[in-house]
């Protein structure tokens, strides 16, 4: 765990300790429940986020990909009669094909990732309405054998009132994956490579297009995941604004827990960390009795903070590494 890891823990140990001293109820096993799936549901948009930003881009699409297959699951579900079998897999690379789409356009076309996700972002809610008409999509009964599978909830020795959601098992599994990937394997570094310093990457022989590529399929993968997962957890969602700035909280999640905007750094245990800070933060609003339109005020200054943060530190760095330099011409 590097130090920016480190520095999103003890914030969140912090904001923890407040809303365990200042806000009731917030130590029941029901609070603490609901708690540990809404931050393991936001961390795996999270992890989609920071691949995305390791190569230096950014992906505003996520939430209107969450609301897209969200809403595709049960439509296709409930009103067109497939097949668990089939709608799972075929929501999934769906959602993988949107990012295949993003990281073309952005690799082969020379966009924008901003312009190139924004546009996704109106593009894919749009979809959702019109597909559905506009009108809501859930469950409504039907297929709570599926949905039971995905809200599972595991006891924990010794606590009684409190269960682990089953949404930590695919957490768990993600985030290791993505962090032996990064750390561990020739294509991790490359990514990292290629996030630092793209053009010398792409001197060295480092097919960088198609390494970004894959960090953009894989956040819309996610992305589509997470949506699938959260329609099983809330059972029925409005195309209009279900997902609405849920980008927003994928994003400020992965700069908050150590992803630098300009690409090349990332720290998965410190992405998990960040969207449970989010959501700690968001539960300690509402149980301190502060008005829940505080909400988007605070993500805007966490993540103002952490950009800030970031920029700080890289200043200093450079101011480091300098007098180093000179030093050692001093010495010659």
């Amino acid at each position: 765990m590097n130090r920016k890891s480190l520095g999103i823990l003890g914030i969140f140990v912090a904001v923890c300790l407040v809303a365990a001293l200042f806000g009731e109820n917030f130590l029941t096993g029901y609070n603490l429940m609901n708690l540990t799936q809404r931050s393991a549901l936001f961390a795996i948009l999270s992890l989609g986020a920071g691949l995305v930003i390791v190569t230096g881009g950014i992906d505003l699409s996520i939430g209107s990909v969450v609301c897209l297959a969200g809403i595709a699951t049960p439509w296709l579900l409930v009103e067109h009669g497939w097949s668990p079998w089939a709608v799972v897999p075929t929501v999934l690379a769906g959602s993988a094909l949107i990012g295949l789409f993003h990281g073309l356009l952005v690799t082969r076309l020379r966009l924008q990732p901003f312009l190139v996700t924004l546009c996704g972002l109106l593009l894919y809610r749009g979809i959702a309405r019109w597909m559905t008409g506009d009108q809501s999509q859930g469950f409504q009964g039907e297929f709570d054998g599926l949905r039971a599978i995905a809200l599972a909830k595991f006891p924990v020795p010794g606590i009684e009132s409190y269960r682990v959601p089953a949404t930590v098992i695919p957490l768990t599994v993600l985030a290791t994956a993505m962090g032996v990937f990064l750390h561990r394997t020739v294509r991790g570094r490359w990514l990292l490579a290629t996030g630092r310093n793209a053009d010398a990457a792409r001197y060295s022989g480092i097919p960088t297009e198609r390494l970004v590529t894959l960090a953009y399929v894989a956040c819309s993968f996610l992305a589509g995941l997470g949506g699938m997962l959260f329609i099983f957890d809330i059972g029925s969602a409005q195309p209009s604004d279900f997902g609405n700035f849920y980008e927003l909280y994928a994003i400020a999640a992965a700069v908050l827990g150590g992803c630098s905007l300009r690409g090349g750094e990332v720290s998965v245990p410190g992405i998990v960390l960040g969207a449970a800070t989010l959501q700690v933060l968001r539960t300690a609003i509402i149980l301190l009795g502060l008005s829940s339109q505080l909400e988007f005020a605070v993500i805007g200054a966490v993540l103002l903070v952490g950009v800030a943060a970031d920029e700080l530190v890289r200043r200093l760095h450079a101011r480091r590494l300098e007098r180093t330099k000179e030093i050692g011409r001093a010495h010659v």
